[in-house]
């Protein structure tokens, strides 16, 4: 292997390299050394065996264009070493940067990192016309803009909404950072606070029987709503629940959540197992549902042909297995760390929003009672 070094490395560098192939030609690539380590960024850049003029000259184009890169290379470096974005990331578009953040995006809770862009631009559009989305930097997103941005998702969003997204943007934010195009979080002291009451609406007992009696323009979005509605839960694990996670002897289900990555087992009542239906191939689908926003369009539809006036979306589902078991009285009352196991929560602080919502909903109901004086 031959290693031809342009010149000395020195405490912060970015040194253009050779390596010898073992079909002769030559594979460029930059040396970087900064912080005490090296990095190796293979530029699939070749020199050839030149025996003619036009090789020749085409090994020099590429010489050229190499050192062309590591010249970008070590600006950058040296911008980053001064706090400073190089010229070359100021123009990157944050959308654009944005999106192919999510092309890219493999979790599960990717419609929420979705939504947080999405709500950005809205915030833009709504509160901040005159800024060209087109060619807004991320270096141009400040600390004011954030705080802005935050009042103007705890106006339009309920519940954990407003902080859910406003993390979401945030970890897209950190990339950015990671990547160059900014130097420092602009979200540095800017608090989104967690709603410490939940304030989604929840169907009673008597709402989701009304809900099981209506017509709905396709029944297997119904059935799996109501399976949510009374085992708690998420549209992703009932969307990806199948016959195998189901032991019908024991009549219960052992899922690895997707939200969490964590096992937990729900006891299955004679309503959830009619809702399930006939056993199946273990690697069939209990439900075939459509996309998560199909499937809220037609829920909307049904719950108002319902005549239940609440906005009711999928997740409202698992609000309401939680609190109608909190409104059960006596022995069947279950307490909070029977609730969180049944919810899969992976904290106890996650099923305490439900006791709140129950406390006042029972100080909604005695003061709704008339004078008697």
């Amino acid at each position: 292997m031959i290693m031809k070094t342009r010149r000395g490395l020195k405490k912060n560098n970015v040194v253009l390299r050779e390596r010898e192939l073992a079909n002769g030609n030559i594979s460029l690539f930059l040396d970087t050394y900064r912080g005490g380590a090296h990095t190796y960024e293979f530029l699939k850049l070749y020199l050839v065996k030149a025996r003619t003029p036009l090789e020749r000259q085409t090994n020099k184009e590429t010489r050229e264009l190499a050192e062309q890169i590591r010249t970008e290379r070590e600006r950058e470096l040296n911008h980053s070493q001064h706090g400073m974005v190089s010229p070359t990331k100021r123009k990157v578009a944050f959308f654009t940067f944005a999106d192919n953040y999510i092309s890219k995006y493999q979790k599960k809770d990717i419609r929420m990192v979705q939504g947080a862009i999405k709500r950005f631009r809205d915030f833009l559009t709504e509160e901040q016309p005159k800024q060209n989305q087109k060619t807004l930097r991320a270096d141009q997103i400040t600390s004011l803009m954030m705080k802005d941005f935050v009042q103007y998702l705890e106006s339009r969003s309920v519940g954990e909404g407003a902080h859910g997204y406003y993390q979401r943007f945030k970890k897209v934010l950190r990339r950015a950072v990671a990547e160059g195009l900014i130097n420092r979080m602009p979200t540095e002291g800017v608090i989104c606070k967690t709603d410490k009451g939940l304030r989604k609406d929840t169907l009673t007992n008597d709402e989701i029987a009304q809900i099981a009696r209506t017509e709905c323009q396709n029944d297997e979005i119904k059935r799996a709503f109501l399976f949510s509605c009374v085992t708690g839960l998420r549209f992703c694990d009932v969307n990806e629940l199948k016959f195998s996670d189901i032991d019908f002897g024991a009549e219960r289900m052992t899922i690895d959540q997707q939200k969490t990555g964590k096992p937990v087992t729900v006891d299955l009542n004679r309503t959830a197992l009619k809702l399930i239906g006939e056993q199946r191939s273990p690697e069939e689908n209990v439900f075939y549902l459509p996309s998560h926003t199909a499937c809220n369009k037609t829920l909307k539809a049904l719950v108002k042909r319902a005549g239940i006036s609440k906005h009711i979306t999928w997740h409202c589902a698992r609000h309401s297995f939680a609190v109608n078991l909190l409104r059960l009285t006596g022995d069947n009352k279950p307490d909070i760390k029977t609730l969180s196991a049944t919810l899969g929560h992976t904290s106890l602080k996650h099923t305490e929003k439900y006791t709140r919502i129950e406390d006042e909903l029972k100080k909604k109901a005695i003061n709704s009672l008339p004078d008697y004086i």
